[in-house]
């Protein structure tokens, strides 16, 4: 399917790309690092995996409520240390920074980019076009998803959650995006595959969104443009440029 337009946008000057389920799929490297997460408290432990899945849920939906929109309410760390409490440990320092270790280890072991990621990057540096990444969630972990893919080398720019100090539905991380970009907001594309936290934000500061749909979600009809797969956008490019 090609790349579905709504208008005949200028060739950017700078694109912000999100990260999570945007440059690759999240829910294959979730499902890795949560499972080897279980496994060890079931092997080592004795929990069993309703109880394990029941107590996370639990400590996550608390954790969210208290904190908000904000990079520490995404905190693995954070889930795993009420996770313990709630499944009657008391306080357990080293056990609940493995269980962090293990849930992202595997998480990226699991992680792929989506084909044309990297030739997608190539022709917009090629192209003197700026690439920024707007994600929520802490920096360490989201730099550590950079290297591992190797693709830190195309970043222009990272903002993330954890420095804005509120996450991307807050609106501030884009807001300082487009001040180190120093490009107006006019020439600049957002290319996500979140309504909330990333269309919306992209129209609030009059950026060109961009969605990336997939197999499981659909764009809003009101974004102007829209892709399922990087080479359709890259190829929607060129011969924009």
């Amino acid at each position: 399917m090609p790349c579905e337009h709504a208008l005949s946008p200028s060739f950017p000057r700078a694109v912000i790309f999100d990260m999570d389920n945007t440059l690759y799929p999240y829910p294959p490297s979730h499902k890795a690092g949560m499972g080897a997460v279980e496994e060890k408290l079931v092997t080592d432990y004795g929990i069993t995996p309703r109880s394990f899945a029941e107590c996370f849920m639990r400590a996550r939906e608390e954790l969210k409520k208290r904190l908000g929109a904000t990079a520490s309410s995404h905190s693995r760390l954070l889930y795993f240390m009420r996770t313990l409490e709630l499944l009657g440990f008391k306080s357990q320092p080293l056990l609940a920074l493995d269980l962090e270790q293990s849930y992202w280890r595997n998480f990226l072991k699991a992680a792929e980019l989506y084909p044309d990621v990297i030739p997608l990057f190539e022709f917009l540096r090629s192209s003197g076009v700026v690439i920024a990444i707007v994600t929520d969630l802490t920096a360490q972990i989201q730099l550590r998803k950079l290297i591992y893919f190797d693709i830190d080398k195309y970043i222009d720019c990272l903002i993330t959650s954890e420095e804005a100090g509120v996450d991307k539905s807050g609106l501030i991380p884009f807001e300082l995006a487009i001040e180190r970009l120093g490009i107006p907001p006019q020439e600049i594309w957002v290319v996500g595959d979140d309504e909330q936290a990333d269309m919306y934000p992209a129209r609030h500061f009059s950026m060109t969104p961009v969605f990336k749909s997939s197999a499981a979600s659909s764009a809003p009809q009101w974004v102007p443009l829209k892709f399922q797969y990087f080479a359709e956008l890259k190829i929607f490019l060129e011969a924009l440029k």
